[in-house]
C-alpha cells in the first residue's frame, strides 16, 4: 500500500519548510492539517492561520482544518496540562486519517522539546511515523536554505527587544537575517524566532503555484505588534 503523509501546517516558514522538504524527498503528502488554536497556544503557531486555506490552494493539497471550538485546554492550570489538552483534537483528527491509511506526519519543530516530545508521543500512540527535517538543525543554515530555495517569507508578528514596528510586514531576506544575527548578539533574539520573538507567513515558494498577495495595516502595542491583514488573495 502506498504511504500517505499529512503535513502539520500553519502557513509559517517552519511548517512550510517541513512540507517542502517532505515533497522534495518524495513523500506522498495527501493532506495538510491546520490547527486554529485561538488567542494563545503552547503547541501551535497562532497568527494568520486563516490564510492556510489560500496556501493549500496554491500548493494543491487538500486541507483539514481543526477549529478552536474543538479545544478543551482553557481550563488547564499549567503549561504541560495545556499542551496535552491542546494535542487532543489533533490526535483525534489524525486518528481518523489513520483509519483511512495515513502512515506519517511532518512537523516543523526546531528546538522545542515541549512540542516535539508531545508530537512524538502522539505518533507512537497512533502507530505512525514522524518526519521532522528541521529538528536540531542550525537555525542560520535553515534560514539560508529557505532563502536559497526561493521562499518568500513575511514577518507578521513581533514580540522582542530590538524588533520594532518597522519589522511588521518586512521580508525575511538576507539583509533581515543579518540584522537578526546582530539582535541575537545584543538581545538574544533567535534567528528564526523559535522563542516567539516573531512569527511569519510564507507567501511564495517553489512548492506553490501562485503567490499570496496581502494588504495589511500595522498594529503596534508599545513593545509588540502584528499585522492586521485586511485582504489576501492568490495572484
Amino acid at each position: 500500500m502506498t504511504e500517505q503523509w499529512a503535513s502539520l501546517f500553519s502557513g509559517g516558514k517552519d511548517s512550510s519548510w517541513a512540507l517542502y522538504r517532505a515533497l522534495e524527498d518524495g513523500l506522498n503528502v495527501t493532506k495538510l492539517v491546520t490547527v486554529h488554536p485561538g488567542e494563545d497556544s503552547y503547541m501551535y503557531h497562532v497568527p494568520a492561520t486563516d490564510l492556510a486555506a489560500l496556501a493549500a490552494e496554491s500548493i494543491g493539497i487538500d486541507l483539514l482544518e481543526i477549529d478552536p471550538d474543538d479545544f478543551g485546554a482553557a481550563a488547564a492550570t499549567d503549561s504541560g496540562a495545556q499542551g496535552d489538552a491542546e494535542l487532543e483534537p489533533l490526535e483525534a483528527a489524525l486518528g481518523e486519517l489513520v483509519e483511512q491509511g495515513l502512515t506519517g506526519v511532518t512537523a516543523g519543530a526546531i528546538e522545542s522539546e515541549f512540542q516535539t516530545s508531545r508530537i512524538e508521543g502522539m505518533c507512537d500512540r497512533l502507530g505512525i511515523d514522524l518526519y521532522a527535517p528541521l529538528w536540531q538543525r542550525d537555525p542560520v543554515a535553515l534560514a539560508e536554505d529557505m532563502l536559497d530555495a526561493g521562499f518568500e517569507i513575511r514577518i507578521i508578528q513581533v514580540a522582542a527587544g530590538g524588533l520594532d514596528e518597522s519589522w511588521l510586514g518586512r521580508r525575511l531576506d538576507r539583509d533581515a537575517l543579518a540584522k537578526l544575527l546582530e539582535l541575537n548578539e545584543r538581545y538574544g533574539v533567535h534567528p528564526l524566532g523559535e522563542g516567539g520573538e516573531f512569527e511569519t507567513l510564507v507567501t511564495d515558494g517553489p512548492h506553490m503555484s501562485r503567490p499570496i498577495e496581502l494588504t495589511w495595516e500595522r498594529v503596534w502595542e508599545g513593545t509588540r505588534g502584528h499585522l492586521d491583514i485586511t485582504d489576501a488573495r492568490l495572484a
